[in-house]
């Protein structure tokens, strides 16, 4: 007799894929309802610098980190959760007009950086570049993904590690009323990861 297993959905389902003493970095195969107040309050500061777009809600957590082809990782500190990046494929936000004019729309093989966030009281601590490093190691792990791009203001992307291009600027981003660019990071410019997987 088989019995239909039951599912908890308050309860998130997640790999953990790295920590360093308390705190942890989780891969997030399916997010649970537990979970959705603590990244909804986290959202806000988003909102500050990019937009109330950015605030996150039940409809906007299921399509962006419950979403099949997106890269959803979250950081806990001392398990409460302190911080968030979303990647997904170009392809998955259609309804962008900016996603289209991307040349590499359409091939499958670009992660856009959605949403990185991390509580303003942890920023100092490295936690932030641990994020954003793991979460860099995994899009180059994903099948046939090259590249990494993303909307910053204007001038954070000189500061990034790596391969950059600023593909575009836009003036007043989101009704931000700041400059923006738009940036493409190549993730293995000696195609070192695409020899592996080819």
């Amino acid at each position: 007799m088989n019995k239909a297993l039951i599912q908890d959905s308050s309860l998130s389902e997640a790999d953990e894929i790295a920590s360093s003493g308390n705190f942890i970095i989780e891969l997030i195969n399916r997010l649970g309802e537990k979970d959705y107040k603590p990244l909804i309050e986290i959202s806000h500061s988003l909102a500050e610098e990019y937009g109330e777009k950015y605030i996150l809600n039940d409809n906007t957590i299921g399509k962006y980190f419950n979403r099949e082809g997106s890269l959803p990782i979250i950081a806990r500190f001392q398990k409460k959760i302190i911080g968030y990046i979303i990647g997904m494929p170009l392809e998955l936000l259609s309804q962008e007009p900016w996603s289209r004019l991307d040349e590499n729309y359409g091939k499958f093989n670009t992660l856009y950086t959605y949403a990185f966030v991390i509580q303003n009281k942890y920023k100092k601590n490295g936690y932030a570049k641990t994020l954003k490093k793991v979460y860099l190691n995994w899009a180059k792990k994903r099948e046939g993904i090259i590249f990494s791009t993303g909307h910053v203001k204007k001038g954070i992307s000189s500061r990034f590690k790596g391969k950059i291009e600023i593909i575009n600027q836009i003036e007043n981003w989101q009704g931000t009323e700041e400059i923006f660019e738009y940036y493409r990071r190549n993730l293995d410019p000696e195609k070192i990861h695409q020899k592996k997987v080819g």
